[in-house]
């Protein structure tokens, strides 16, 4: 038996090359990323900021005086040009990755909560051991 495992270990697996006809079709209904608009950016990050700042704020107070602070911070740049829009969109991008929480707070019925599938349903054989 150890020669057969020396053998299989020598051999080496070549992967599977896929013809051309069916690379071409899966590029066709692989999804596209979507290009969003410039506010609508701006507003899934002033989200996501609102997000990330209630996973590190300890008491609501506190949460409420930050997001009074990076609401101002948005509204003081709501009337820039396109190329200092785009770079301070960059920089509020990057920004919210620097900050993101290493243990984020998740709601508890949803995935990675607490009460996530606490009591799953049960199988369908079980509901109807005879069959549907």
């Amino acid at each position: 038996t150890t020669t057969a495992l020396s053998t299989m270990a020598q051999q080496v697996i070549k992967p599977v090359v896929l013809n051309k006809a069916f690379l071409s079709a899966a590029n066709e209904t692989k999804q596209k990323l979507v290009n969003l608009p410039h506010n609508q950016q701006v507003a899934r990050l002033y989200r996501n900021g609102l997000k990330t700042l209630a996973s590190w704020a300890i008491d609501r107070e506190l949460f409420l005086d930050e997001a009074t602070k990076m609401r101002a911070r948005f509204d003081a740049n709501r009337g820039i040009s396109g190329s200092n829009a785009s770079r301070i969109l960059l920089e509020g991008q990057q920004e919210l990755q620097d900050n993101t929480h290493p243990d984020p707070y998740v709601c508890a019925y949803m995935p990675g909560g607490t009460l996530y599938m606490r009591n799953p349903p049960l199988p369908i054989y079980v509901c109807f051991p005879e069959g549907t």
